[in-house]
């Protein structure tokens, strides 16, 4: 509300702005659209430019236009890349092609490279296992509640000792297994027709011991998630909160971070960290260390299918 100036404030002139324009009535005078009534669509609207002024009076104006409301708004300038990145929730009458073409000119003015959808839609999510439930449980439980916008088709294992939790949530689940480089290879192979037939958006590595083809990888680069355990590099191999409990580690949390082809060195989305002591034995630093795991890998999941995540070059932009 614009402040009021000196003087009687009874008297003085309010501008009351005017979201929906008059349009004439079937009968005698005018009517207005009622905003209380009409149908909104919400969008989320995420872009990545080179930085320069005038872009968030450009978008801005452009919403406006469209008689849209910004609902959320986030904005970024990264000095090192010079790029611009923004996050914005709008809700408006248009329909996605509607209001696609409505911003265009300022996405050719600015150059973006932009991605619009509807606030809270269900991504589809292909989910790859080993033999660890803590992750994919969480995950399960996250979509059957609600509070992880995604759509998980299908679970599928190089072991086949989750398929009664995949079951239980009523996930399909499949086990292929990979005992060999041409096992892996036809594994991948099948990965990439299924991913295209079913639409897949994102691909979680839930603790999924295998390690992808550098070709797979970048494929699919910043569309798979995977989790790790903080040891790296320090503890590797088999049995790593053993190792760290011989070490008498002070501190036990878990990264989560985009795939690539350089092994667990991916654009990092979220880390945890929780502080234990000597007095915590190898059963419960491990269960410890599981709980972060999930939560943390949970974490860049919900962050990722609500579109708060951006990529600058081996970083990422979180927009919390």
């Amino acid at each position: 509300m614009p402040s009021l100036p000196d003087g009687n404030p009874s008297l003085a002139p309010v501008a009351i702005p005017q979201f929906y324009s008059p349009s004439p009535s079937r009968g005698s005078g005018h009517s207005k659209l009622d905003p209380m009534t009409e149908q909104l669509n919400h969008w989320v609207l995420t872009f990545v430019c080179a930085d320069r002024p005038g872009i968030v009076h450009a978008i801005s104006g452009a919403i406006v236009a469209a008689s849209g409301n910004i609902t959320e708004s986030q904005q970024f300038t990264s000095t090192e890349t010079g790029k611009f990145f923004m996050r914005l929730q709008v809700e408006v009458s248009a329909t996605k092609e509607e209001f696609a073409a409505q911003i265009s000119s300022v996405v050719d003015t600015f150059g973006l490279e932009w991605h619009l959808d509807e606030v809270g839609r269900k991504v589809k999510t292909l989910v790859l296992v080993s033999k660890s439930a803590h992750c994919l449980n969480d995950l399960l439980f996250n979509q059957r509640s609600g509070q992880i916008p995604i759509e998980i088709p299908a679970v599928l294992g190089n072991h086949p000792d989750l398929n009664e939790l995949a079951s239980f949530y009523g996930v399909k689940f499949e086990h292929h297994s990979i005992p060999d480089a041409a096992s892996k290879a036809a594994f991948e192979h099948m990965l990439r027709d299924y991913i295209k037939s079913a639409d897949i958006e994102l691909i979680v590595l839930a603790r999924f011991m295998q390690i992808l083809s550098p070709e797979f990888c970048a494929e699919f680069e910043g569309k798979i998630i995977n989790i790790h355990h903080s040891f790296l590099p320090g503890f590797k191999g088999a049995n790593p909160y053993a190792q760290a409990h011989a070490r008498g580690v002070k501190l036990i949390g878990a990264t989560a971070h985009f795939v690539t082809s350089d092994l667990d060195e991916g654009p990092i989305i979220e880390q945890n960290v929780v502080r234990v002591d000597h007095g915590d034995s190898k059963k419960e630093l491990v269960a410890i260390g599981q709980d972060v795991e999930s939560k943390t890998l949970a974490q860049a999941v919900r962050w990722f299918a609500e579109h708060r995540v951006l990529l600058d070059t081996d970083r990422t932009i979180i927009f919390h």
